[in-house]
């Protein structure tokens, strides 16, 4: 079966997941994750993609971007491989690849969903029982975004910015946004939408990308396909 092509819309923010081959580990020291951030700084610059969120795992990552046009993630992606696959295997003496062939994505309606996406990759530490709180997990984009921690990686989305007119007050109300424990139906939506290259967002939303992309955007049922997209506006997503 024919794979559909990725959903990117210069200036609409993707929610993307990069998972080592097997779901094996892609990171093992320290100075993996350094170089990884490196690169990833780097890459973002050069490609025009602006990183809102991030979080590195053991063996995935999860980012939360912005590109300038509909190359750049993919060309983001492809350097990261380029950049860190031989950094880790001059340190561990291996060969060979690291990252899935293909990395998993979703497009994002701003308004309702980016901020709720954001707090579900900060919060990825504490579901994964790794750390009590986002804070404790030094891989992050939360310790920027509610700490005020420098970050090279970072671009703040203007959502984000919109929370409160001072630094002080953004990151105070940032943190109390993750007070909230995010409902399970709303994990569901993020997780089915970036496994399955959907768009996330309203029906509207999907309608607007199909309009765009020349195709469906969202699950479709098996057998006949699905003319209208489901009401997303129904879940629970508090930002």
């Amino acid at each position: 079966m024919p794979r559909h092509a990725r959903i990117v819309a210069a200036g609409f923010p993707m929610h993307a997941i990069l998972r080592g081959i097997d779901r094996t580990a892609i990171f093992f020291a320290e100075a993996d994750r350094r170089a990884f951030l490196d690169a990833l700084a780097g890459l973002a610059a050069s490609e025009s993609v602006r990183v809102h969120a991030y979080v590195l795992m053991t063996n995935h990552v999860h980012l939360l971007i912005t590109p300038e046009s509909e190359r750049g993630p993919s060309l983001l992606m492809k350097g990261l491989g380029q950049r860190y696959v031989p950094h880790v295997n001059r340190a561990y003496r291996r060969s060979g690849t690291l990252f899935e062939g293909r990395f998993r994505s979703s497009i994002i309606e701003a308004d309702s969903y980016l901020l709720a996406c954001q707090r579900y990759i900060e919060l990825n530490p504490v579901r994964a029982h790794m750390v009590p709180a986002p804070g404790d997990y030094p891989w992050s984009s939360y310790r920027c975004n509610a700490l005020g921690g420098a970050d090279p990686v970072v671009a703040a989305h203007p959502l984000y910015l919109a929370l409160a007119e001072t630094e002080e007050a953004r990151r105070s109300t940032y943190r109390d946004l993750f007070a909230d424990v995010i409902p399970e139906d709303a994990l569901v939506a993020l997780r089915d939408a970036t496994n399955g290259g959907f768009a996330l967002g309203s029906p509207r939303f999907q309608r607007q990308i199909a309009a765009m992309v020349g195709r469906r955007t969202w699950p479709g049922r098996s057998g006949r396909p699905k003319k209208e997209p489901p009401d997303a506006s129904q879940l629970d997503l508090p930002l």
